[in-house]
């Protein structure tokens, strides 16, 4: 990125940047909101609190042009090998083409809509043949965290035949005890979603649900009723004994954190039914060809990117903060948390070189409200400087006055702190003083359904790509989580065999008194 022409020619502007109020750009420029913001159907993004003037984004501009943007998005587009370091296209975007579906794609989805109209029809039945009432879906990661956020921010929007829907994905076995407790054996079914089907955690909560339905039914064919697999490895869901009926495939090109497009989706078809499901889809795809068609100043996704490396590389911002206004967005800032720093957050670039520029926000967030009354004190008065993305939406969830009420307080609510962080306050109580000058975006969508919901994610997706062209590195491996896993395994077996030679004295010393107290007790 430095020796692109343009990076000087940043650095340059933003010293002025730093040497100005943000609060000054609205003072200088009363329709400022008109030049900044981007507007396609069912989505506003709003960029005029950005420390960024016209020409500070021209040269910005110029920045993604000379990183070649245009042709690596038609790489991406085209199925190129572009996850170079484990030789794979990152084809996510083709799940999301209904027009013009690969014939693998096609058949995967005909086996989901079936298992979907079984369980809604009831004809989906366990071992004493009741129907199932409740599903629980057994993933970590890429597997748990984009089902969940979806299926729980458009639940008051679901199918009327959906079933009742949980997920599992921590390992100590409390959380899935809990639900047991409350779940009869005779009517759950449990998805078991792991892209390898040899994730040691997803397996170990899976083997304690098999044993549960085992513990009730008198037949392994009946048990195995209870189970459906979704992973790219055929041959392991078979050895695990899923049926052939239960065992949904997808592709190594589909990436874990964009598995929710594939049949990792189940939860969410099934609560919005097939054709909530491609609704879904079919609005990320409308930004997928937003993206590849549209000029890179009036397309959402490069300018959402092209700010954050803006405001990361340029005005030194570490930290972005994910604000819906919106409680049924409650798990997206943990979606996109993976999104974005299991992506980006890398230190090489595609040529194997260590970088010397910061490639990654550090990315947290919160339902609003609740923020405004936790780590908004923070953005506020605190030292830190904080890039913000407002997400807010035109429509109610509901149509009564009192729908409406709440809504309009929301709105109210939202667009004060946006502004409130931006103009800031002076006061002689250095106590009561806001500084002021915290940058942020606000998107804008008509409403919360599947198809806005989609449109979202994708964008966000593009965002982190046209981010990582900027930054010459590769989005679409995680390698810095495989050596926590090798780790893992090498210490479980350590602890089974309590054996603790060969370990550092702090994990040693942990050990130790673990196995003390559980002595003890």
């Amino acid at each position: 990125m430095k020796q692109l022409p343009s990076y000087r020619i940043l650095e340059n502007l933003s010293k002025q940047a730093k040497d100005r109020h943000l609060a000054s750009l609205f003072g200088d420029d009363t329709n400022r909101f008109e030049e900044f913001n981007v507007k396609l159907p069912g989505l506003i993004l709003d960029y005029s609190k950005q420390n960024l003037t016209a020409e500070d984004r021209q040269s910005l501009l110029n920045l993604a042009e000379e990183a070649k943007l245009t042709e690596w998005i038609e790489k991406l587009f085209t199925g190129e090998k572009i996850n170079h370091t484990e030789g794979r296209a990152a084809g996510h975007t083709f799940l999301r083409d209904l027009a013009d579906p690969k014939a693998e794609v096609s058949e995967q989805w005909a086996k989901m809509e079936e298992l979907v109209e079984r369980v809604h029809t009831k004809q989906l039945r366990g071992y004493s043949g009741k129907a199932i009432t409740d599903v629980v879906n057994i993933g970590v990661g890429g597997s748990d965290l984009g089902p969940l956020m979806v299926t729980h921010a458009l639940k008051g929007v679901r199918s009327p035949l959906a079933p009742e829907l949980h997920f599992v994905s921590t390992l100590d076995g409390k959380q899935l005890q809990r639900l047991l407790k409350n779940l009869s054996a005779e009517t759950t079914l449990f998805i078991i979603a792991s892209k390898s089907f040899t994730t040691i955690d997803t397996l170990s909560l899976a083997k304690t649900a098999r044993e549960w339905v085992e513990s009730f039914s008198p037949t392994q064919a009946g048990t195995m009723q209870h189970f459906i697999g979704v992973s790219t490895n055929a041959p392991m869901m078979q050895e695990w004994g899923l049926l052939p009926e239960h065992q949904l495939l997808f592709w190594e090109w589909v990436g874990g954190r964009f598995s929710l497009w594939s049949t990792i989706g189940l939860t969410i078809a099934l609560q919005q039914g097939m054709q909530g499901f491609k609704a879904f889809l079919q609005g990320a795809h409308e930004i997928d060809v937003h993206f590849r068609t549209t000029p890179f100043k009036d397309n959402v996704a490069v300018m959402l990117g092209l700010i954050s490396v803006w405001n990361i590389n340029f005005l030194n911002l570490a930290g972005q903060a994910i604000l819906p206004y919106d409680s049924r967005l409650k798990y997206l800032a943990s979606y996109l948390e993976q999104l974005v720093m299991e992506s980006n957050g890398k230190h090489v670039s595609r040529s194997g070189e260590m970088i010397d520029y910061r490639t990654c926000p550090i990315l947290w967030g919160e339902v609003g409200p609740n923020a405004q009354h936790a780590f908004y004190q923070l953005m506020h008065q605190g030292t830190e400087r904080v890039m913000s993305d407002f997400i807010l939406y035109a429509e109610a969830s509901g149509k009564s006055e009192r729908h409406t009420f709440h809504h309009h307080l929301n709105i109210a609510n939202c667009l004060a702190q946006s502004r409130a962080l931006m103009v800031g306050k002076t006061d002689d109580d250095p106590n009561k003083d806001y500084p002021g000058g915290q940058v942020s975006n606000t998107l804008l969508f008509d409403k919360l359904d599947a198809k806005h919901l989609g449109m979202m994610i994708a964008l966000y997706e593009h965002s982190v790509f046209v981010q990582s062209v900027i930054w010459d590195i590769n989005p679409f491996d995680q390698w810095g989580v495989e050596l926590g896993k090798k780790i893992a395994l090498e210490i479980f077996q350590k602890i089974e065999a309590k054996d603790t030679e060969g370990l550092d004295s702090s994990t040693q010393g942990i050990l130790q008194s673990i196995w003390k107290t559980q002595n003890e007790n």
